[in-house]
């Protein structure tokens, strides 16, 4: 339960500061006295965190699921060749800044979730696949063989053993994918997506440093919770494999 912690209360600072932003307005007054209103309100903090959230999540899922089919297609016997092509493609979405593919897709799909959304899953793709790649590669050949020896299928092999054993190393290649992603969506407000770079960008066309620290402190706050989940997860998946390994050590054999 330690290993949550972190992220609850990280978790409940989030939820508390977006709710409660209003009650902070002298602390930003005093930062900002010359202005008249210092606390952001052309929408609520807390829709905007949730449109935040929806984006990274949406991004991060179907970047997971593209990415990790890539990376097992690229490692099994009939796609080894298609392996750089793979990488490649990857490397493209990180290479191209955010800002270049919101310039070219917003002619095609307007103003709005769509384009950012686009440009997150592109930008977030790399990580994921290269750790895929590296967790898959990295299982040494002999387990593969003594799954296929125990009468398992092609298939079987992969989802009980390839995956298991690749996916400490898939799950940090997410971990590092979201986080990148969390500061990235806030490019999306520049197009139109409600995200927390709505008071930033506010706060830098007004001259208004207090709007500016309101939306920079929830991004801020939302990737640390995000890391400290993660790393939780990962804690609890390394607590649980080590169990697992401890009984089959244990085990006398019959």
């Amino acid at each position: 339960m330690r290993a949550w912690l972190p992220a609850v209360l990280l978790a409940a600072l989030l939820c508390g500061l977006s709710v409660g932003m209003p009650v902070l307005e002298p602390l930003f007054q005093w930062v900002q006295p010359d202005k008249q209103r210092v606390i952001y309100e052309r929408e609520s903090f807390v829709f905007l965190l949730q449109n935040h959230l929806l984006l990274v999540v949406v991004s991060a899922a179907v970047g997971t699921i593209v990415a990790v089919a890539g990376g097992i297609f690229a490692t099994r016997p009939f796609g080894r060749d298609f392996l750089p092509l793979v990488s490649q493609v990857a490397s493209i979405g990180q290479t191209f800044p955010p800002v270049a593919v919101l310039a070219l897709v917003v002619p095609v799909l307007g103003f709005g979730e769509a384009p950012i959304l686009l440009a997150l899953i592109l930008y977030g793709l790399l990580p994921i696949l290269r750790n895929t790649l590296a967790g898959l590669e990295g299982i040494n050949p002999s387990v593969r063989e003594a799954a296929l020896g125990m009468g398992m299928s092609p298939v079987q092999v992969l989802i009980r053993v390839e995956l298991p054993l690749a996916g400490r190393v898939i799950l940090a290649g997410i971990r590092t994918s979201v986080t990148i992603n969390i500061a990235t969506a806030a490019i999306g407000s520049t197009i139109g997506a409600r995200t927390l770079g709505d008071p930033v960008i506010a706060g830098l066309v007004n001259g208004n440093t207090a709007y500016v620290l309101q939306g920079a402190v929830l991004i801020g706050l939302l990737a640390l919770m995000t890391d400290s989940l993660f790393e939780a997860i990962e804690r609890t998946w390394d607590s649980a494999w080590f169990k697992a390994t401890q009984h089959l050590r244990t085990e006398k054999p019959r």
